[in-house]
């Protein structure tokens, strides 16, 4: 197997993102980790985490197989062989890949898809009283997205570097999520998974039948307020929990 030389690598990066005009802080924010990281890397310490690889390479011009060589590469002078060596070396290097939310036991997906019934319910009688406005639908659109990654999608475990670093972001392949003061680590991401999904859950029974209650009592004051009351309790109702409980046990 091909076989990593990480002072060469970090000595690229280094290069690379000198080229660019980047310091490592800029960098680091870019990619939602610490300066520290960046540094480590450059040093030879340490090689990011595979599912930094992709933006990396993206943010500093080259292709993920020229970052993980440490050099520039002309194209067809490497065999497709040599390629995959490298890659899975990559791979192999880090952690295996992270174990998703749909491989624990628990109640959440039931809790889910009741959820998701309710929700659907709700919407059918917003729908004949003529009240189901655009606010209520994102909101349904939301819910049922935010809910199903932490229900069944997110990973349960963070790469070993969110506990060697303080990094208030998390990347997780299309997802991205920063909370400004909250470094996430392996010791408060189980309760903040919790905590996101007992949140979002809430609001997926909490808001439509606040546009019901709300809309019978006094639709026209209601239809005056709804989007703002919607926005707070969804955003609100979600980061302030994680921020918290993100906090008491980070």
């Amino acid at each position: 197997m091909y076989e990593l030389n990480k002072s060469k690598f970090g000595a690229f990066v280094a290069q690379l993102r000198k080229e660019k005009g980047y310091t490592q802080k800029e960098l680091a924010k870019r990619l939602l980790i610490s300066d520290k990281a960046v540094s480590k890397w450059e040093t030879g310490t340490t090689i990011p985490d595979t599912a930094l690889l992709i933006p990396l390479a993206d943010m500093l011009g080259v292709t993920v197989t020229e970052l993980l060589t440490g050099e520039h590469i002309e194209k067809q002078s490497m065999l497709p062989e040599t390629v995959e060596d490298i890659v899975k070396t990559a791979i192999t290097y880090n952690e295996a890949a992270p174990s998703r939310a749909w491989n624990e036991k628990g109640p959440w997906k039931t809790a889910y898809v009741l959820g998701c019934l309710f929700e659907t319910i709700c919407l059918f009688l917003l729908y004949q009283k003529q009240q189901l406005t655009e606010p209520v639908i994102i909101n349904a659109i939301l819910t049922l997205i935010f809910s199903a990654y932490f229900c069944f999608f997110v990973r349960i475990k963070l790469p070993a570097y969110y506990d060697q670093n303080k990094i208030s972001g998390i990347h997780d392949g299309i997802v991205r999520m920063n909370i400004p003061g909250l470094h996430f680590n392996n010791r408060n991401w189980p309760y903040i998974i919790k905590t996101a999904r007992a949140a979002m859950l809430v609001n997926m029974v909490l808001l439509p039948l606040l546009a019901l209650i709300a809309g019978h009592i006094n639709h026209e004051f209601w239809l005056a307020i709804e989007r703002y009351v919607m926005l707070f309790l969804l955003l609100g109702g979600l980061f302030i929990p994680m921020y918290i409980i993100g906090k008491k046990y980070e």
